[in-house]
């Protein structure tokens, strides 16, 4: 006979019995406040290298989407099939199984992590080329890639704890970690940067060292806690069963088609931006993704909780509540994408006049923001459901979903250049794909596509 389900702890029971719309909002504002302190990370340091020059500003803009890439994979796809395996764990009553999944967690991560590192470090001087790096851009963006993804590793594990101790419906703690990290990174940044006081003049490969001292002090802080014994999930040393490994591996490697679908979605549109318009164009289409690409990290503020408590619920046999948590936090994102999408259609020189004040580029992220933004929302609720079929373990409708997505977009927007040689109507089909993506999965969530017959592609357990 198997061993009865251990005692739900308090938070366990408040994720299975609590309400769902304030447990939700409670357990995701110390979230939001992490993503939006670590975004607001990224542009001082912008604001810093730029100081250093044209070369370095561009040097770091070559390897920003590789860092952003490693993040989003690590943190968001990884680190939500760890979350989803810890959380299903827990729900279930299996308390030791969760403390085994924090073994294989961390080792998928290091793993992964390392062949990174390897890879980077051999083809940076090929990729960085081929992405238009030349002379003293390239230069310094291997002086900057060479030492964070040398030490990319510590990201990965970082977000390998993280991940774990959200997966116990415990937000708070990766939160403040991570926001203190972030206090001392603002002030670390420059002075590694340009040597002010004991501190050497390290140039752009300064900003690097400070991200990986981010990391490292992360990691160790986060370690400290789960070895006090105070997370519901411990790390204690088993034998490793394959069972666990695809526990997380069948969520987070699906997951990560996602992250890959969205960077490519967004490359693929520049290259048609820069064929049919040319530089300026380009410049004020990526001014204006941007924004979009800081809804990401506010709707993983949203979707960590949503992890958890599906996840949670799934695994207690609550499924018509994991359906409601889902759609609730799903009207949440929505409500919050879209107040931002129809804010910059509304007054897009708000945004773009932060980072120039060329007239191309302010034409043509304006006429980005006016089609695209009120598709925000949909973006959103998109989004923010796919981090809850992670929880449920059921990723085939919004990688479907986001693969709907790329081909309005990147097939759309082809074909209205082709007919019409406007980028407004490219815009138009870029948002298309938006809509597409957030009502697709909403509508296959909705009409119980988790509780069908399940798909090989992602079981609801291990």
């Amino acid at each position: 006979m198997s061993p009865d389900p251990a005692p739900h702890s308090p938070r366990t029971r408040m994720l299975l019995a609590g309400p769902i719309l304030p447990t939700l909002l409670r357990l995701a504002w110390p979230n939001v406040l992490v993503m939006l302190a670590q975004a607001a990370t990224g542009l001082i340091e912008t604001f810093w290298v730029a100081r250093l020059g044209t070369d370095a500003l561009a040097g770091m803009a070559l390897v920003f989407p590789g860092v952003m890439l490693m993040q989003m994979i690590s943190g968001g796809a990884m680190g939500g099939g760890i979350s989803s395996a810890v959380a299903r764990a827990l729900g279930a009553g299996r308390r030791d199984e969760a403390d085994a999944l924090v073994l294989h967690a961390v080792l998928i991560n290091v793993a992964l992590g390392a062949i990174c590192s390897v890879l980077v470090l051999a083809y940076g001087p090929a990729l960085y080329t081929a992405l238009g790096g030349t002379g003293g851009a390239r230069a310094a963006a291997l002086r900057y890639s060479n030492i964070v993804f040398a030490g990319t590793v510590l990201l990965w594990l970082m977000n390998a704890l993280a991940s774990v101790i959200r997966g116990t419906g415990n937000m708070a703690v990766p939160a403040v970690v991570i926001c203190a990290g972030v206090v001392l990174l603002v002030p670390l940044s420059p002075c590694l940067i340009f040597g002010l006081g004991p501190f050497p003049r390290m140039g752009i490969a300064g900003g690097a060292a400070a991200l990986l001292a981010f990391y490292a002090g992360g990691t160790l802080v986060l370690a400290g806690y789960m070895a006090s014994g105070r997370n519901l999930a411990r790390f204690r040393l088993v034998r490793l069963r394959w069972s666990l490994f695809a526990a997380i591996l069948r969520v987070g490697g699906v997951a990560a088609l996602t992250s890959l679908q969205t960077n490519l979605t967004v490359a693929m549109t520049t290259a048609l931006v820069a064929r049919a318009a040319g530089t300026d164009a380009v410049a004020g289409y990526g001014t204006g993704a941007r924004l979009e690409y800081l809804l990401i990290p506010l709707v993983f503020g949203l979707g960590a909780p949503l992890v958890a408590m599906v996840g949670t619920n799934i695994g207690a046999g609550q499924p018509q509540r994991a359906l409601r948590i889902a759609l609730a936090g799903g009207l949440v994102a929505f409500v919050l994408t879209e107040a931002i999408g129809l804010a910059a259609a509304a007054w897009p020189d708000a945004w773009l006049g932060l980072f120039g004040s060329d007239p191309n580029m302010l034409a043509s992220g304006a006429a980005y923001l006016h089609a695209v933004g009120p598709a925000y929302g949909f973006f959103g609720l998109g989004l923010a459901l796919y981090f809850a079929s992670q929880g449920a373990g059921k990723l085939f409708w919004p990688v479907t979903a986001g693969l709907l997505r790329m081909t309005l977009a990147i097939g759309g927007g082809w074909l209205a250049l082709r007919w019409t040689g406007s980028l407004e109507w490219l815009f138009v089909a870029v948002a298309l794909g938006l809509v597409a993506y957030g009502l697709t999965i909403a509508a296959a969530i909705g009409s119980g596509a988790w509780f069908r017959t399940p798909r090989r592609l992602v079981p609801v357990r291990a």
